[in-house]
Formats: C-alpha cells, sequence, structure tokens
C-alpha cells in the first residue's frame, strides 16, 4: 500500500511539473540572447540592441540575425528564413515573424484585418496602436492553447475577420460586436479616458481593450465549437437555451438591469442578458485566468508559495468531475484565486481599482470548466 500511495504521488508531482512546463511556455515572460529581460511586443533589446522579433508557432520573443537575402531574418535554433510582418514600421508596430517563403506580407494576427481607421487622423493611429497590441495578445493566447486561428483569407466561410471603425461626428454610433465572424470594435475603445466613462456610465467593474477581444471572439468560436456539435446539449443544460429571443433579452436587461442575486450563478452582471453572453463572459474570464496564471508561473511566482487564507474549490464544483482534466484545472482555478488575492492587494497598494474586481460562485466555476474542457477538445479536432 505504501509503495502505491508513493507510486500516485509520483504521478501527481509529474502532472503538476508537466503543467508547470506547459504554463511557462505559455508565460509571458522572455529573454533577449544577452540575457536581458525583453517584454511582448519589444522590436530592439535595449541593452545590446538586438532586433527582435516574435515567433506565433514558438510562442516566444526571439534575437534576430541578417538572414541570406535583405529583408530576411535568422534566429538561432531554427534553420528556416523569416521575414517581419509589414505591419512592423507601421503605427501598429507588429513584431510578429512569419516564414520569408509566405506568400502573405503580413502575419497571422495582421492578416485577421479587414477594416483600419484612416491613419491620416493622428488619434485614429494612436487608437490603432493600441488596438493591435491587444489584438495580438489575443491571437498569440489562442494559438498557444491549440484553437483555429485562420482569417477569411485562408477559411472564407468559417475565418475570422475584424473591422476597427470609428463613429462619424453626427452618428451613426458604431456598435462592438460579432457577427457571422466578423468582430467589430469601436476604436475608441482605445481612448482611455472615453472607455472609464463608458464604463463608469454601464456601472461595470472592468473594461479593457483585451477584454473587449476576448468576449468577443468568444462569440466566434460558441459558433464554431458549440453550435451543431456534440457540446450543443450540454451547453443548454449549463447556460441556457440560446433560443431565446436575444432582442427580448437585451431590452429586458437595459430596462431591468440584472437580478439582484446574479452573483450566485454568474461570472457578471452582464453575463445574466442571454445565454450567448454567459458564454462569452465565461469565455473572456477563462482567457484572463490561464493568461495572467501562466504568466505569473513564468515569472517565478507560484500559487503554491502564496500565504492566504482562500478556501480552494473542490470537484463539487465542477460541471464534470470525472473529466480526466478535472484535478488539473482545479489546480488553475484554485492558483488563479490565490493570485488575484495578492495582486488585488498590490493594486489598493498603489491605489489602483482591484486587479480583478469579481467573486466567483459555484456555479461560475461549472462553466469555466465547461470552456476548458471545450478548449482542450478542440485541440483533437483537426477539421475545425
Amino acid at each position: 500500500m505504501q509503495d502505491l500511495l508513493q507510486s500516485l504521488g509520483s504521478t501527481l508531482e509529474a502532472q503538476r511539473a508537466d503543467a508547470r512546463a506547459r504554463a511557462r511556455r505559455m508565460s509571458r515572460s522572455y529573454k533577449c540572447r544577452c540575457g536581458n529581460h525583453v517584454f511582448f511586443d519589444n522590436t530592439a533589446c535595449l541593452n545590446c540592441d538586438a532586433r527582435l522579433g516574435f515567433l506565433p508557432d514558438e510562442g516566444r520573443v526571439a534575437a534576430l540575425d541578417a538572414g541570406p537575402t535583405p529583408g530576411t531574418w535568422t534566429t538561432p535554433g531554427r534553420d528556416d528564413v523569416l521575414k517581419c510582418c509589414a505591419n512592423r514600421n507601421s503605427p501598429a508596430a507588429c513584431n510578429w515573424m512569419l516564414y520569408a517563403h509566405n506568400p502573405h506580407a503580413f502575419c497571422i494576427a495582421c492578416r485577421l484585418n479587414r477594416t483600419i481607421p484612416d491613419l491620416q487622423d493622428a488619434d485614429n493611429a494612436r487608437y490603432w496602436s493600441r488596438i493591435e497590441g491587444a489584438k495580438r495578445r489575443l491571437v498569440s493566447q489562442l494559438v498557444q492553447l491549440g484553437l483555429p486561428v485562420r482569417s477569411r483569407l485562408e477559411d472564407p466561410d468559417r475565418g475570422l475577420m475584424f473591422d476597427f471603425l470609428r463613429s462619424p461626428q453626427g452618428g451613426p454610433q458604431v456598435m462592438t460586436g460579432h457577427a457571422s465572424g466578423l468582430i467589430t470594435l469601436n476604436v475608441e475603445e482605445a481612448d482611455d479616458a472615453k472607455r472609464e466613462q463608458i464604463r463608469h456610465a454601464m456601472k461595470e467593474p472592468y473594461r479593457t481593450l483585451l477584454g473587449h477581444f476576448r468576449h468577443e471572439v468568444g462569440h466566434y468560436y460558441w459558433d464554431r465549437l458549440i453550435w451543431d456539435t456534440k457540446w450543443l446539449e450540454p451547453f443548454r443544460k449549463l447556460f441556457g437555451d440560446e433560443r431565446a429571443s436575444y432582442a427580448e433579452a437585451l431590452k429586458r436587461n437595459y430596462e431591468q438591469g440584472p437580478p439582484a442575486d446574479w452573483a450566485l450563478s454568474y461570472i457578471s452582471s452582464y453575463a445574466t442578458m442571454h445565454p450567448w453572453e454567459d458564454w462569452a463572459e465565461t469565455w473572456a474570464h477563462y482567457m484572463h485566468a490561464v493568461d495572467t496564471l501562466t504568466t505569473a508561473i513564468g515569472f517565478g511566482l507560484d500559487a503554491e508559495d502564496i500565504e492566504g487564507d482562500v478556501v480552494p474549490f473542490g470537484k463539487d464544483a465542477l460541471f464534470a468531475p470525472d473529466d480526466a482534466n478535472a484535478t488539473r484545472f482545479l489546480e488553475l482555478l484554485n492558483g488563479w484565486t490565490e493570485v488575484t488575492l495578492v495582486v488585488n492587494e498590490l493594486a489598493r497598494s498603489m491605489g489602483q481599482p482591484d486587479f480583478y474586481p469579481f467573486v466567483l460562485s459555484k456555479p461560475a466555476v461549472a462553466k469555466l470548466q465547461f470552456v476548458q474542457m471545450v478548449v482542450f477538445d478542440a485541440r483533437t479536432q483537426p477539421d475545425l
């Protein structure tokens, strides 16, 4: 019996070590070849002046060397020849790389753009720069999670595209949203003062560009991963029937607001509006948790090292407690809870709003696990 317990303990520890290794690969912690710390959007190392580029297939920022022909680049550890995204010297300041033989001039993230604002306007150029930075973080995470990321250039029927639009003076107002793979974003969301004004008017605890992207792309992946698949009926049991009138739900939400007890079952007040919005909000929060926690691990901050009185969630909170990755999910979730405890206090110490101004309920946890199960399953579906 003792040998069996030791074996099980060793297996569990090996699984945790493997999970930590995967987290480090998805981290935002990067170093130049000189050892200097560099960051996700950097195009040059401030220590050794090396030119830098982000390698989306590896999820890392790498130092570049001049390639065999002008405009091409190589990097240690790879034999292929690379080129920079055509948006590198635009206001987007894209540092992503692609294969030199790729017929496209733009990287996988920039190819998702269908419409960008008029860059002759200085405000538009500034807005677009911020928007592209947030979008690259979104796309890099989707790629690292193994989700299908293709533009309509590659996949006209199921691809993803973005319109970045600005409301003309006198209207009509550009509304941020998703429709059949096309995500529209009002570029004025990149104006901090205007976005904060909207946040207060909408009584939202959190509103960011990256949050918008993660929410809207959640709608896109509902179409790709839930609709007309084995996940549809489980979705309806957990989130509700999406066939309920969206127009009526929207009208009810703006006239009556969320139920007083919404926090007992939903991850946010907006999630109460309709099952589609519940899914998109839950999807976005799962993306928040995974990206933030894996970055923390990459910088050496492990939830096991945090001293905080947090009551962990158990399998009784899960949608599928017998799922093969249930333990792994609980470690992610409880680690996230402990990390947010610390970073919320750090934010308060700087006089800033809470980093993560949400409290998770058991029904919200069940929905988060459902999102992870859908994401993991998508990795095994090559035809997506």
